[in-house]
């Protein structure tokens, strides 16, 4: 393993840690951060190729859709003709795009995100390095939450004490609380799929445990009803996954641990933020605030769907398309759907629906696959990486939570967890419980130029 693998590695957990940590990157000067953080590490990438003399790839169809829309956003910008002139202005491009700088931009935003889950693909390329990205959501995820908790008690106003939000209810460092507990959703996954497979040691349960309960406390103060509603989702998912048709006792004591677990996360947060923790929850659903009233939203989105098929409006033009058929006539500027599925549909039109079909189609059959891996700790990781993304596919159904960095970033780390959990590595034979007969072959990481590394898949 060469320094410059090892130094990719590293800067992909650099990655997720800075766009979390710079207010979920949704700033300019943050955004070029990150994509100089994505430069730097296909750089790395191709650099490690050249050194080793082989190209390795990850061959996962999951990687296509992101980049199939991000080529579609550059389609919706090419000019077909010209407006007829208007006012003295003429030579203006007729695009499919409303907008085609946004549209630009946001398909440039994509390829970051595909190059990055690309090349992270690949580089969870051996048991070690699961484990150790395993580890690092999980640490990470608990000193995030036990920092967010605090911050809600001594700064619940300011994040770091600095930045105040206009444009909603700062927690963590987001500048909107339902993108924390989006986040929270998917930091926890990884510790509930390991303790509801029982691939955890009894002597660092309680660690897992401790961890697992902060995080649900933290997600509770966060007053995030979308992010409630998606972990109860994330719990039930996790629930049948590891259950199956194994009887009634397992499910019983896999529903006395989601309940204990609940339990103890609603009494740390009564015990931090006192009961008005949980009652604000009433309050905040009573909110006139116009940009949060997602049914008069979604019936504006229909309206604009109806009126652009089948291209769409263009990726990053929804606010321009959103303002003609606002009947509140522009009170207040709507610059996202409140629903990811709705506004795929609406930017990317015909071609965005099939995208978003085929990706939630892998991505079901991927979990599923995995999650019936013989060997404990990979059938762990894979039930919870699994259950947090669903997690968060959940919560976009209220929330615009995938078009923040950060929480896409993690959410496609997660989808790589997924994915090499279905794999076998060299340095990880003594953990398989199966014999080699009764495993199949499959090339998901592949290389050119030098040795073909065969990956082997455990059949269910």
């Amino acid at each position: 393993m060469t320094r410059l693998n090892k130094f990719a590695f590293f800067l992909i957990c650099t990655i997720v840690v800075f766009t979390t940590a710079a207010y979920g990157t949704v700033h300019q000067p943050t955004l070029v951060l990150f994509y100089v953080f994505v430069t730097a590490l296909l750089i790395l990438w191709a650099a490690d190729s050249l050194t080793s003399g082989e190209v390795r790839f990850s061959r996962s169809v999951l990687q296509i859709p992101l980049f199939a829309l991000a080529v579609y956003g550059f389609v919706q910008c090419i000019p077909l003709g010209t407006y007829a002139e208007s006012a003295g202005i003429s030579g203006i491009p007729r695009t499919i795009s409303m907008e085609p700088f946004a549209t630009q931009l946001t398909a440039l935003h994509l390829l970051a995100l595909g190059i990055f889950f690309s090349v992270t693909l690949v580089y969870l390329d051996s048991a070690q390095r699961l484990r150790r990205m395993v580890t690092f959501i999980i640490v990470f995820g608990f000193i995030y939450a036990f920092f967010a908790i605090l911050q809600s008690v001594l700064s619940p106003t300011r994040i770091y004490g600095i930045y105040q939000s206009q444009f909603g209810v700062p927690f963590g460092s987001f500048v909107n609380r339902h993108n924390f507990a989006a986040f929270i959703e998917m930091a926890i996954s990884i510790p509930l799929g390991l303790l509801f497979v029982g691939a955890v040691k009894r002597d660092k349960r309680l660690l897992y445990v401790i961890a697992v309960v902060l995080m649900g406390s933290a997600l509770l103060l966060s007053l995030s009803r979308g992010g409630l509603v998606s972990l109860i989702a994330e719990i039930i998912l996790l629930i049948i996954l590891t259950t199956g048709s194994s009887g009634g006792k397992k499910i019983v004591l896999k529903v006395a641990l989601s309940f204990s677990l609940i339990a103890a996360a609603v009494g740390g947060a009564i015990f931090v933020g006192g009961d008005t923790s949980l009652t604000r929850f009433a309050e905040s659903a009573a909110s006139q605030d116009i940009t949060s009233n997602r049914i008069h939203i979604w019936n504006v989105t229909l309206k604009v769907i109806a009126a652009n098929m089948p291209f769409g409006t263009g990726l990053g033009a929804y606010t321009q398309a959103y303002t003609a058929f606002d009947t509140l006539s522009g009170i207040e500027m709507v610059e996202q759907s409140h629903n990811d599925y709705l506004q795929i549909v609406s930017d990317a039109g015909l071609i965005g629906l099939l995208i978003g079909g085929l990706f939630l189609f892998w991505f079901f059959r991927e979990g599923i696959r995995n999650s019936r891996r013989q060997n404990t700790f990979r059938r762990g990781v894979a039930v919870g990486a699994f259950a947090g993304c669903f997690a968060v596919l959940v919560h976009s159904l209220f929330d615009f939570v995938l078009h923040i960095s950060a929480l896409s970033v993690l959410f496609l780390t997660l989808l790589a967890l997924l994915v090499a959990s279905g794999r076998r590595f060299e340095d990880d034979i003594k953990e398989f419980d199966k014999p080699m007969s009764k495993r199949r072959r499959s090339a998901s990481v592949t290389s050119i130029g030098g040795k073909k590394h065969e990956q082997v898949e455990q059949t269910a």
